[in-house]
């Protein structure tokens, strides 16, 4: 008998877990429609899609390879032209991890409804799970000890500015409705979602006296501001009890203004907790400005939320501990949210431990999910979505909003250096459109500390704005 998530559990052939049948069934009833049950038929290894008072089913393709852990550098990839069968998507060719040559046509007519040549079940958990991260060899990871978008099937194969996952979702989609015209179906809703990790408040008010000094000199050096270099020692004397108004990093309310202004709300990030000096943040949560600046973006209707130190990302009881730590100063200031979330420093990510982390500390999503040096969608998809552990094989109480974009991933020399030319606009847009075609989330990172120039504000405006 197939297997099927309206009776009790029992023991399924490896590796498809009961634990990880239910949560693609979750994923389903979320993205599609509350009356679609999945199966998984053992014996003819394919699976089922039903719905509820009907006697059609669409059978889909099971590729084992698609729910193996670890390296990907062997598993093939072809691009279906799904155009060719009346389908639409966001181009013609979409990119098919796992098949290695092209079983045509796409689409059969079956008895009983339709058969799919494509396991779309198996490419939203090999995605969503980040199978192919765990457990990487250390020589593929870079000097952050992340794993890089270079070494991602995704960037090998070309499709890492495709969310592929919400693609063959729509393409499933279309088949439901050929099948069952009359079934209504979930209608995601476009959303740009912006954060900003709060790294540096202030350019000159933290750290050491040296620090300071080397600001002042950035300043009269490489900017040629001789202003800005002057003033610092007295923004950094004045910064008592909030920040100074002429501080170069204080970029809170032109963010909250411009936000407003496109109707979204921000969050912002605060690091709390110091495990890498050199590469933490200088400030301490509880100094006075830090607490006026939270009650000042509470007032305003925007998020707080964690940016978990450095270190944190291999130890989940440092990512609760400052989970802990924020939420109690945010408790003395008045300031109440319904969900804490946040996204780890330097993008740094531990896979499943970082995870554990984030559901040690309680909060509800996490935000980390992009690659540093490349933007575009790791997981395959821009909508959030429960996490789950490919490793213990259960899923988590913790949702992902995968991160899409970084302005230093598109800007800085040190990785894509499109600086703000025409082409890192056209990069933004292109990702920002490929959320919109499938009514996902754009979710972009912009640091408040990245504000130096007005080439940086104006890019900012056209990327939110355009």
């Amino acid at each position: 008998m197939p297997w099927c998530f309206d009776v009790s559990i029992a023991l399924t052939p490896p590796p498809l877990s009961p634990a990880l049948l239910l949560w693609l069934q979750g994923l389903i009833r979320e993205r599609i429609s509350s009356s679609l049950t999945l199966f998984f038929d053992p014996d003819f290894q394919y699976w089922k899609l039903s719905c509820a008072a009907s006697d059609a089913v669409i059978t889909l393709r099971h590729i084992p390879a698609l729910y193996q852990l670890g390296d990907s550098s062997a598993l093939p990839c072809i691009s279906w032209n799904v155009g060719a069968e009346g389908f639409k998507s966001i181009e013609l060719s979409l990119p098919a991890p796992g098949c290695d040559e092209v079983h045509q046509p796409l689409l059969t007519s079956t008895e009983s409804g339709f058969h799919l040549n494509y396991d779309i079940p198996g490419l939203t958990y090999w995605m969503l799970a980040r199978c192919e991260e765990v457990d990487p060899p250390p020589e593929l990871l870079d000097n952050h000890q992340r794993f890089p978008a270079t070494a991602s099937h995704a960037f090998q194969h070309g499709y890492l500015e495709r969310p592929i996952v919400d693609e063959w979702i729509g393409i499933l989609r279309q088949v439901i409705r050929r099948l069952w015209p009359r079934l209504p179906l979930v209608q995601p809703q476009f959303q740009v979602v912006v954060s900003h990790d709060v790294d540096n408040p202030s350019a000159y008010a933290f750290g050491r006296k040296r620090t300071l000094a080397r600001a002042m000199a950035v300043d009269l050096l490489k900017r040629r501001d001789l202003a800005k270099a002057v003033s610092a020692p007295w923004i950094r004397l004045k910064t008592k009890h909030h920040l100074h108004p002429r501080d170069p990093f204080n970029t809170f309310d032109w963010l909250m203004d411009t936000s407003e202004a496109a109707g979204i709300r921000s969050a912002f990030y605060f690091i709390c907790g110091r495990t890498n000096p050199s590469l933490d943040a200088k400030y301490e949560p509880e100094h006075p400005a830090i607490r006026h600046l939270m009650r000042r973006i509470h007032e305003r209707g925007h998020e707080i939320g964690l940016h978990p130190s450095y270190n944190t990302c291999a130890h989940p009881e440092r990512i609760a501990f400052e989970g802990e730590r924020l939420q109690r100063i945010c408790a003395e200031e008045g300031i109440e949210q319904s969900h804490w979330g946040g996204r780890m420093h330097y993008l740094r990510w531990q896979w499943p431990t970082t995870a554990h982390g984030w559901e040690q500390a309680g909060f509800s999503y996490d935000s980390t999910m992009s690659y540093a040096d490349r933007p575009g969608f790791r997981c395959g998809t821009c909508h959030p979505y429960q996490m789950f552990d490919p490793v213990d094989q259960r899923p988590l109480h913790l949702i992902q909003r995968p991160l899409i974009a970084m302005e230093c991933s598109v800007i800085a020399p040190r990785y894509l250096g499109l600086g703000y030319s025409p082409a890192a606009l056209a990069l933004f847009q292109r990702l920002k459109q490929r959320c919109q075609a499938v009514g996902g989330q754009f979710t972009l990172l912009w640091h408040n500390s990245h504000f130096t120039t007005e080439a940086d504000r104006h890019l900012y405006r056209q990327v939110m704005m355009g």
